[in-house]
């Protein structure tokens, strides 16, 4: 799976209940998963390779309460330019299964991620 620097890279979605939710996006549309324990699952791509997005349980679900995670080629570089963008660095960076991350606050208050695999 190829990644492209500062492009909409993975959606996460804030669930109660990941065994339901995981039965109900299987059941809607067909999706596949990984399984990361009990608190993950990872979204197989419709191509068989990699990931597109997660269910996770840990953060509210509803209104704005998915995660929008960005790609970045160099995640400290990104931190430096959300800063100085006038972004707020809200979490992180911090290490995850798949590489690190870090979310930050917009300038309207809308919460992303931004993940690198270094």
């Amino acid at each position: 799976m190829t990644h492209t620097h500062h492009t909409i890279d993975y959606i996460e979605l804030n669930v109660t209940d990941l065994a339901d939710s995981r039965s109900f996006y299987e059941q809607a549309f067909g999706w596949r998963f990984n399984d990361y324990g009990p608190e993950y699952a990872g979204i197989v791509a419709p191509s068989g390779d990699g990931e597109v997005g997660g269910l996770g349980v840990g953060r509210p679900p509803g209104p704005g309460g998915s995660l929008v995670i960005l790609y970045s080629d160099d995640l400290d570089a990104s931190v430096a330019a959300v800063e100085a963008a006038g972004g707020a660095v809200t979490e992180g960076p911090y290490d995850f299964p798949g590489g690190r991350r870090f979310l930050f606050a917009d300038n309207s208050g809308n919460v992303l991620a931004v993940w690198s695999p270094s």
